[in-house]
């Protein structure tokens, strides 16, 4: 069997739907490829689906503070019919703790204030009026549970933190990835599920399509790679890493589910926290429990996947580790003896910015190492990887002149080049989940 489109996207997560469904606004055929059974199914089900604006990096809060405003207004940017169901933005807000591990925030407060993203930097006493089940003592830097000093307070106090009101979460993440899939839909799009991609086609050193495993050729002059855990697989496959400085690689990732403490909703009554002294970022789940998800700290391994389909997806030391490192922020916190949550893989790249790229193949593009930090910014991603298409194949070099995008609600310009596969390694990222 044969298929034709304009654009072949590879991924159906949150990001891939986005890219679809900007691309068909501008009216282009486009047909998007996803070995899962259903859009969103893949590493965007597990996405914890946080909307912060809070970056280390200028561009990182731009794109962030930018994405924040669709999420806000999600039903209008989509303009789906008032009775489709569609995910839920729940703006409970972001506190970050200052501590020396992230500069006590000076850099994100000063980015924040570039843009005139609201924040508040909030005392101790107003954190223990806001979490009274917290304990402020520090225990950095963050161990490993069979180091004698785990748990044990270094015997000092944090200092504070910044809260930004923005911020929140989405609910269903899968869902938002469905929903932009019925827009784009709507708009003439197809999609192809449990169709996983064996072959980059190309044509006169150009793309030409791909092939799937059950013999299918979509022909087409464009093809974007958004394959999430997958994507390094793909970019091999395409032929296209010799001249990529930065890489990507799947990494197992577990995020913990426990109740709150007794006497506190924290569904209701909690908020995101991103806590770099105790290595752990949590926010409200449903039926009044707390999701607990790592910061990535030195002292832990990273579990970086070859093989992304058949990995273990059960439960390690990990979960206990985080899980315990949180109750020592939450004395209180109870730990259940058996570990619930999500098991996935995210898209990581060299220094955790994702690349949103061109690459030395003609008509071939990436959105590659966004897991774990980009999902907040998925439709802004989306109308930049558009741009870029439109920018590159009527003849423009991405590579000597990035793209200039205009953040149209903030009134921003970024130079799309600060994401480009080839950049040196960034020195002011986080090197973890934070990005």
């Amino acid at each position: 069997m044969k298929l034709t489109a304009d654009v072949v996207v590879i991924g159906a997560g949150v990001i891939g739907t986005s890219i679809t469904l900007e691309l068909s606004r501008l009216g282009m055929s486009c047909l998007c490829l996803d070995r899962n059974s259903q859009p969103g199914h893949g590493s965007t089900a597990g996405s914890c689906a946080i909307i912060r604006m809070h970056y280390s990096t200028y561009d990182g809060t731009a794109l962030a503070w930018e994405g924040y405003h669709y999420w806000s207004n999600w039903a209008n940017y989509l303009e789906i019919p008032e009775n489709e169901t569609s995910a839920k933005f729940l703006q409970v807000g972001c506190l970050v703790m200052k501590t020396h591990a992230n500069g006590f925030l000076n850099s994100h407060m000063s980015n924040s204030t570039a843009m005139g993203c609201p924040f508040e930097e909030w005392s101790d006493e107003k954190i223990m009026e806001r979490l009274p089940i917290y304990d402020l003592s520090s225990y950095a830097p963050a161990r490993l549970m069979d180091d004698p000093n785990f748990g044990i307070s270094n015997g000092e106090k944090l200092t504070g933190g910044v809260y930004w009101p923005n911020s929140g979460y989405v609910t269903d993440p899968a869902l938002a990835a469905q929903n932009l899939a019925s827009a784009a839909s709507t708009r003439g799009a197809r999609f192809r599920m449990r169709a996983t991609v064996d072959k980059i086609l190309t044509d006169n050193q150009r793309v030409s399509g791909v092939r799937l495993t059950d013999g299918t050729e979509v022909h087409a002059p464009i093809v974007i790679n958004v394959a999430g855990p997958a994507s390094s697989n793909i970019n091999k496959m395409a032929g296209v890493t010799d001249d990529m400085l930065i890489s990507t690689r799947a990494l197992k990732q577990e995020v913990a589910h426990v109740a709150s403490p007794e006497g506190f909703n924290f569904e209701t009554r909690g908020l995101i926290v991103s806590d770099s002294d105790t290595a752990v970022y949590c926010r409200p789940e449903m039926g009044n429990h707390i999701l607990i998800g790592s910061e990535d700290p030195a002292c832990d391994t990273h579990q970086w996947i070859d093989d992304d389909v058949s990995y273990n997806r059960e439960f390690t030391d990990q979960w206990t580790t985080q899980v315990t490192r949180f109750a020592q922020r939450v004395p209180d916190l109870g730990i259940p003896q058996s570990a619930s949550g999500v098991v996935e893989l995210y898209d990581a790249s060299t220094d955790w910015i994702p690349i949103y790229d061109k690459s030395s193949l003609p008509g071939f593009y990436m959105a590659c190492g966004t897991s774990g930090n980009q999902f907040k910014n998925a439709p802004v991603v989306g109308k930049i990887m558009a741009e870029l298409v439109q920018y590159c194949e009527n003849g423009n070099d991405h590579d000597t002149q990035p793209l200039q995008f205009r953040l149209a609600h903030i009134q921003q310009n970024i130079n799309v080049g600060f994401y480009s596969r080839k950049r040196p390694v960034n020195k002011e990222s986080s090197f973890s989940v934070l990005g």
